[in-house]
């Protein structure tokens, strides 16, 4: 889930129940994941940026033995996930900290997990190393940044015209462009997650994709988590798109309209998620 402390101007707290609704419509991705980690018995976990305790939630599940520890900027979404570990009887402890500045005071572990956080610092780079060195020997780092833009609407919606989703998809990608060089110390770098892991002095790097895949017609869960998507994006693209698509968003939102979000029955949600595994040595 994307939460990354305290490194831009985002109101983070203010979020808390997109930021939950999007990481449990997504949560498929998480346990797929962890099925790849499963053969580890670590006595320590830490999820970095972990907003209101999703995946934080789901480790202290899948591996009961361990001190899992929820890490955040924001101690709104702290509480929350306090709440949701008690309404899902697991084991969750919780710490203020910073992104990647107040990393420094957390100790170590066997396991780190991070989700779309490291992209929201200007030098990706040194939020791996840093998040690397908090790894114990044999240790193990996990981090979610990829995979495939999500994908909600047919490509006719039967008004407007065709293939909005593309065009939403390129407007976001501009605008992620310019909130990385506008974040303070940004520095460009090819995005070779798994090089970058090995920059970090991490080994057995791999990299894998998981797919979200919720058909339509939609649950109510995920049918909520796209409508506050396509609000994000009517309000934080409309200087991107031409009025016939800001037209056509209009429809797709009003609660009245047959042919919106909230009623049609064509609505999905697919996506996929890159998590890259790397492994501090021994010695």
């Amino acid at each position: 889930m994307e939460k990354p402390g305290a490194v831009n101007d985002f109101d983070w707290a203010a979020m808390a129940d997109m930021l939950e609704l999007e990481g449990e419509t997504h949560s498929p991705y998480v346990r797929q994941a962890l099925e790849e980690l499963e053969h580890l018995k670590p006595r320590r976990i830490l999820d970095i940026g972990s907003g209101p305790g999703v995946a934080a939630c789901r480790l202290a599940a899948v591996f009961g033995q361990a001190e899992v520890t929820a890490v955040d900027g924001a101690p709104e979404l702290l509480a929350r996930a306090r709440e949701r570990a008690e309404r899902l009887g697991v084991s969750l402890r919780t710490r203020v900290a910073e992104f990647p500045d107040g990393l420094a005071g957390l100790g170590t572990a066997d396991l780190v997990w991070s989700g779309q956080v490291v992209h929201h610092v200007g030098d990706q780079q040194d939020a791996l190393n840093r998040l690397a060195g908090l790894l114990e020997p044999g240790g193990v780092l996990a981090i979610v940044e990829g995979g495939l833009p999500s994908s909600s609407l047919p490509r006719d919606l039967g008004f407007g015209r065709p293939a909005l989703q593309s065009r939403l998809d390129a407007a976001m990608a501009e605008r992620f462009s310019r909130m990385r060089a506008e974040l303070p110390g940004s520095v460009a770098v090819v995005e070779d997650w798994p090089g970058m892991l090995r920059a970090a002095g991490l080994t057995e790097v791999r990299s894998k994709t998981f797919l979200v895949d919720r058909p339509a017609p939609l649950d109510e869960g995920p049918r909520r988590s796209v409508r506050r998507t396509l609000e994000r994006c009517r309000g934080g693209l409309a200087e991107l798109l031409d009025a016939g698509d800001l037209a056509t968003l209009d429809r797709l939102l009003d609660p009245a309209d047959p042919a919106g979000v909230d009623r049609r029955p064509d609505l999905f949600l697919l996506t996929a998620k890159t998590v890259h595994f790397g492994h501090r040595p021994q010695n």
